[in-house]
């Protein structure tokens, strides 16, 4: 049986596609963005978190934890990621829900029931279901079971993708796709690898692909202090629109926010923008200015990826 692992599903989501939908956070992607707000997505494998302000001391986690990865120092709760296994006892244990295990396993036909909970929404919205992550195709099989049930359901679907896999996995998958949403971060290659891990050659051809198919889209830029906000980066990422992405119905440009940090503390990994400020108004108003010129559609969004 196929499975999948998500690492959050969010009910009555309005930012990703059109009307009222159910965005699914899957696990796992073949970027690294310096800026990554979901730093919990990028692993497949499921990761453990502790929350400070909710634990109480109770100190199961420490007897049940089968490698003694657990130590309760004056700072709080330290786990060992090199002896930690991602067993979950220690989630399990404590009475408070302070440590958390991310990753649900889903079978298709358990993930499509939940979805289905909320269909009167959908269909009074205009809504769906949004594949997002992490990055969705990196769960490639578990998408081309699930997406036929969903669109034999009647759902709306949207993939919410950072366009960095092989071809051959969208062909899989794209006749059950109603709407692409897909990231266009940095059009420099040099930089673009520099920032995310990748060239950002695949994605570029992945985007010329999907319009080319006829498939609708939604473009979105994170606009990151030192990566992608620069005038001339959001000027390229418009002409290319412009001039080779006829299917464009919406460019969302997703304003910088630092609500990820406590993320990378909790999962004891550095955050590259710790010290970024956040975008200043004028700053916006020239970004959108320049992006508005060449793409009418364009619009700030409130999600940043």
């Amino acid at each position: 049986m196929t499975t999948g692992i998500t690492f959050n599903i969010q009910q009555f989501s309005v930012e990703d596609g059109p009307g009222i939908r159910t965005t699914v956070f899957m696990k796992g992607c073949p970027l690294c963005c310096a800026w990554c707000h979901n730093p919990e997505g990028l692993s497949a494998e499921p990761d453990l978190v502790w929350y400070d302000v909710r634990c109480i001391g109770a100190c199961h986690c420490l007897q049940v934890c089968p490698e003694n990865a657990l130590a309760l120092t004056p700072e709080g709760l330290c786990i060992d990621r090199q002896k930690c296994t991602n067993c979950g006892a220690c989630a399990e244990a404590c009475p408070a829900g302070a440590l958390e295990l991310i990753g649900k396993s889903w079978s298709v036909d358990g993930l499509l029931e939940q979805l289905l909970k909320d269909k009167v929404f959908y269909e009074t919205s205009g809504g769906g279901i949004t594949f997002s992550g992490g990055e969705p195709m990196q769960q490639t099989d578990f998408l081309a079971e699930l997406l036929p049930r969903c669109k034999g359901a009647g759902l709306h679907v949207a993939l919410d993708t950072c366009g960095g896999v092989a071809w051959e996995r969208y062909e899989r998958i794209l006749p059950w796709v109603d709407l692409v949403l897909l990231d266009l971060k940095i059009m420099d290659a040099g930089r673009h690898r520099a920032a995310t891990g990748i060239s950002n050659e695949l994605i570029v051809g992945n985007a010329r692909q999907f319009a080319e198919r006829g498939l609708p889209m939604w473009i979105r830029t994170p606009v990151i202090p030192g990566h992608t906000d620069d005038v001339e980066n959001i000027r390229a990422i418009g002409r290319l629109i412009q001039e080779a992405l006829p299917t464009v119905q919406r460019w969302d440009l997703l304003a910088y926010t630092n609500l990820g940090r406590p993320k990378y503390h909790r999962l004891d990994r550095p955050y590259a923008l710790e010290a970024a400020l956040l975008l200043d108004r004028q700053h916006r108003q020239d970004i959108w200015a320049e992006a508005v010129a060449l793409v009418p559609v364009a619009r700030w969004s409130g999600a940043t990826g």
